[in-house]
């Protein structure tokens, strides 16, 4: 019998949530052809080899840097995606085409919908990647206002530097998009003022490797309400599974 393999198309990963994750479920279900593995390419371009050399591919999770870069590679994208204009979900048509999808977004809304209070209306945005694009289309859907930020400052973006007390007062969300602090690199953080967090403020890190980062425990010290990025993580891995199963 010819084994469904599902995987995850990455650089450098020295562990992934998403094959742990599906080999369990996989195990679970009982699905013994199921199979999910990591590809790991050092360039998009060497994307048309992983389907060359995986005829059996099913679907495929996408993660950084490939969100975006990945696009011109398929043959369609749904709504959303094209609307956000990353991909972290492809599924393999029946007809033998690859479409895109974005559950980032959907992922992110879930998970933070019960942190939400009445004041929550701004959010500091960290990083303008594939990985910001979804959030900020969840923000919008959530009628939350944004201002991103970046290492440089641009005509959308302000500077790391330009971050102060009115900022983080006007912004009582703040979210990390970037991989700064992913392990192994668990001493770094995003370079912020971290003295201006209070107890009204959300803390966000879309990384869950490690559980906590130096981000979150600092903004924790000042009283902010913390959350990482493995609730999302098994969110948009469900609605993934759903997408490929459709």
């Amino acid at each position: 019998m010819l084994k469904n393999q599902f995987g995850l198309l990455c650089k450098n990963s020295h562990y992934s949530f998403s094959k742990a994750y599906f080999t369990s479920k996989f195990e679970l279900l009982q699905l013994q052809n199921y199979t999910y593995g990591n590809y790991e390419i050092q360039n998009i371009t060497e994307f048309r080899k992983v389907l060359t050399e995986n005829p059996n591919l099913k679907g495929l999770n996408v993660t950084i840097p490939y969100k975006e870069t990945i696009i011109p590679y398929l043959d369609t994208l749904s709504k959303k995606a094209s609307q956000i204009n990353a991909v972290n979900t492809v599924r393999f048509t029946k007809n033998g085409k690859l479409k895109g999808y974005n559950t980032d977004y959907f992922g992110f809304k879930k998970s933070i919908i019960p942190l939400l209070e009445n004041h929550h209306k701004k959010a500091l945005v960290l990083g303008t990647g594939g990985a910001s694009k979804a959030i900020l289309f969840s923000l919008q859907q959530l009628g939350i206002e944004y201002q991103l930020v970046s290492r440089n400052q641009t005509e959308t973006t302000i500077s790391y530097s330009e971050i102060n007390a009115n900022c983080f007062e006007e912004c009582q969300i703040v979210i990390n998009c970037t991989p700064v602090g992913t392990s192994p690199n668990n001493d770094q953080f995003p370079d912020l003022p971290y003295h201006y967090f209070t107890h009204k403020h959300i803390a966000f890190d879309l990384i869950y490797n490690p559980n906590e980062t130096l981000f979150l425990k600092k903004a924790k010290l000042q009283g902010a309400i913390t959350q990482n990025g493995y609730s999302m993580l098994v969110i948009q891995a469900e609605k993934s599974w759903e997408i490929w199963n459709k």
